[in-house]
């Protein structure tokens, strides 16, 4: 068992302008999630936040240690975590010796103070964690108990099904949200009409993309956007300052996670789509 992590440092807008393809992908794009036997990282300068993948082998529990990044005794000493089950089977989550069973697509988020976390299944976890200033009960989330929108229509290729299932009506928390949206048959926008905010990050897991398909992820500034060519279980991470959306060549999903500011889900910046450039 191993844990890699790997750092990624904020950058300002008006340098991003310059980027070409290999750089917006290498600041911005997180692969290799799901590595059998490893806990893998990314611990960006956006609000702190920690995109992450844990992907124990049969029989095998993995444990989640701090990294020398947060300068912790325990990854949880000042931080909170949401995990998401994105893999085929049943998993485990053992927090401080208690056991949580996720099935696919359901939630965890441990609080802060927790001294151990362990995965156990051959599964996939998709982690989001960031700093935290209280310490609220570790709760799982079901499908069930997520709240539930539905927004879009197919007339504009966008008809999705909203999942909130780390959000502060549903699960209290200091910062960190996530959910997951579906895009329903025959749709593939998300997030449009697009839309920023300066008082969070995001960051965003594809995954659901069938095979010999592909997104394409649209960020930037909405006066000058960008875009990322992304495969199955991989992530983006979105500043501040800018729009998150994607199209597929075919129908997905994704999870959206955010940390900064405020806990005020409708808190957007919305851009009119002919005023993107």
């Amino acid at each position: 068992m191993a844990t890699k992590s790997e750092l990624r440092y904020a950058s300002h807008p008006e340098d991003f302008k310059t980027y070409t393809t290999c750089k917006l992908r290498k600041e911005y794009l997180v692969s290799n999630l799901f590595e059998a036997g490893n806990i893998n990282l990314v611990y960006s300068l956006y609000d702190r936040m920690i995109v992450g993948g844990a992907c124990p082998k049969k029989g095998e529990t993995l444990t989640l240690e701090p990294i020398d990044d947060i300068k912790s005794n325990y990854f949880l000493e000042r931080r909170e975590l949401g995990i998401i089950n994105v893999g085929n089977n049943e998993g485990i989550i053992i927090v401080d010796n208690q056991e949580f069973v996720l099935n696919y697509k359901e939630a965890l988020y441990v609080g802060k103070g927790v001294q151990q976390v362990q995965f156990k299944g051959e599964t996939n976890f998709y982690l989001n964690s960031t700093p935290a200033h209280a310490s609220y009960p570790t709760t799982k989330v079901t499908q069930k108990e997520a709240e539930v929108v539905e927004l879009g229509s197919l007339e504009t290729s966008n008809h999705r099904i909203i999942n909130k299932l780390i959000v502060n009506s549903v699960v209290k928390t200091c910062q960190l949200q996530m959910g997951m949206t579906s895009l329903q048959k025959g749709s593939v926008w998300n997030t449009m009409p697009a839309h920023s905010h300066n008082r969070r990050m995001e960051a965003y897991f594809y995954f659901e993309v069938p095979e010999n398909q592909a997104i394409c992820h649209l960020m930037g500034q909405p006066e000058e956007t960008r875009h990322i060519w992304m495969q199955n279980n991989e992530a983006v991470i979105s500043p501040s300052w800018s729009i998150h959306s994607a199209a597929g060549t075919s129908n997905y999903t994704f999870i959206w996670g955010m940390a900064g500011e405020n806990l005020d889900y409708g808190d957007m910046d919305t851009r009119k789509i002919t005023d993107l450039k």
